[in-house]
């Protein structure tokens, strides 16, 4: 379910302001988990001859229109932060110090203000100011090195874990942890969210678990990153998958009993060395049948084994569709339903399309006391822009 308007009444973060500076995925998606837990959510977008903006993760929001490069932009920012509660700036290091808008300028004028810099390398280093992405950040942090299959270069799983678990939401995670010391000392800080380090954190279990035996193998023949036969994933005769994650005896005893083997004519499960072999066998069973041959053999049962869902399938599946876990917009656009969820105030994300740059430029100025004069000259002098949509012929 999602809300019909930008009333986001008795949600948990009802009552933030959050202006959150346009740029790429990590940012947005920071400022659409506040947006759909209540935050009143400003996207300050470039001016743009396009009304269609790049950000996919829009949900919620509100759109300004403003060239943060001239200095009436600039300045009309500054005035726009007296009266927000969080800032979400995603830009290298020093650029909005060039701009005039850097932390100790914003914090002086609002010291409540929560200043968050999402960046790849961080605020200090040796790589602070260079550029990078996800694969960059994930290499830096150690964790890329842990990714792949044996005799193989290390995989990078598309750009989820430093851009968007390690930037996007430790960030999120960041602001509501000093929006909830701020409630205790009135005073707002500095965020510095580096993608490296929130990956690195993320790995946290894999730094620990060094020495327990898990990791003490070569890259793809351990037992969670794809060496064991009873935790991988198998092709199915119509050319699907399966999830396998037996790991527990009794898990595995089940995975063993669904596949029609005997335990007694196998080798015992933590034989590294009958593993090659084993996959194999598995492989070849899995084969013989379809994916929904295979459901109806494991569902309801612990052998961990799970179909694996295309974007085309998953909202349908009935464990998904029981639990709501996917939403669709008044476009008809289908994503995932915020998480976790909260029992008194649960996300209650917006239905409505993602916005058009500057579409609601004059309405946040007008209500950040900006005069309808001010907005005009603003206009005529190219600072900000108004984004409307085509009319529907």
């Amino acid at each position: 379910m999602c809300r019909r308007s930008q009333a986001a009444a008795a949600m948990a973060l009802s009552g933030v302001r959050v202006l959150e500076l346009a740029g790429l995925a990590p940012a947005p998606l920071c400022g659409m988990i506040l947006a759909d837990f209540g935050a009143r959510v400003v996207r300050v977008d470039r001016p743009s001859l396009s009304p269609v903006a790049s950000d996919v993760q829009g949900r919620g929001k509100l759109s300004l229109a403003l060239d943060l490069k001239r200095p009436q932009g600039a300045a009309a920012l500054r005035r726009l932060c007296r009266g927000a509660d969080v800032l979400i700036e995603p830009f290298r290091h020093g650029v909005m110090e060039k701009l005039g808008l850097g932390p100790e300028v914003l914090l002086q004028e609002n010291p409540s203000l929560i200043y968050a810099r999402l960046t790849g390398f961080g605020q200090t280093g040796k790589y602070a100011k260079s550029a990078g992405h996800d694969i960059n950040y994930l290499a830096l942090s150690g964790v890329l090195s842990k990714l792949g299959r044996k005799d193989e270069n290390p995989y990078a799983p598309v750009n989820l874990l430093a851009d968007f678990a390690g930037g996007g939401v430790m960030c999120a995670l960041g602001i509501v942890i000093a929006l909830y010391e701020r409630a205790t000392s009135g005073r707002g800080q500095i965020i510095d969210a580096s993608m490296v380090e929130g990956v690195a954190y993320l790995s946290s279990f894999l730094w620990k678990s060094q020495n327990v035996g898990i990791w003490s193998r070569p890259r793809g023949e351990n037992l969670l990153d794809g060496g064991a036969p009873f935790y991988e994933i198998y092709r199915t005769s119509d050319g699907k998958f399966m999830a396998v994650g037996a790991l527990e005896p009794q898990f595995y005893e089940q995975l063993i009993k669904g596949l029609g083997l005997d335990s007694n004519e196998l080798p015992i499960q933590s034989s590294f060395s009958d593993w090659p072999e084993m996959k194999k066998k598995f492989a070849s069973i899995f084969a013989q049948k379809t994916q929904a041959e295979w459901c109806s053999i494991f569902d309801g049962t612990d052998a961990c084994v799970t179909p694996v869902l295309s974007f085309d399938d998953v909202a349908s599946h009935q464990h998904n569709k029981q639990r709501r876990s996917f939403i669709k917009n008044d476009q008809g656009e289908i994503s995932p339903r915020p998480a976790p969820l909260l029992s008194r105030t649960p996300a209650v994300p917006s239905c409505k399309r993602d916005p058009f740059i500057g579409e609601h430029t004059e309405e946040i100025l007008l209500e950040n006391g900006f005069t309808k004069q001010e907005i005009a000259k603003l206009h005529s002098d190219k600072i900000i822009g108004f984004g409307k949509p085509k009319a529907n012929l």
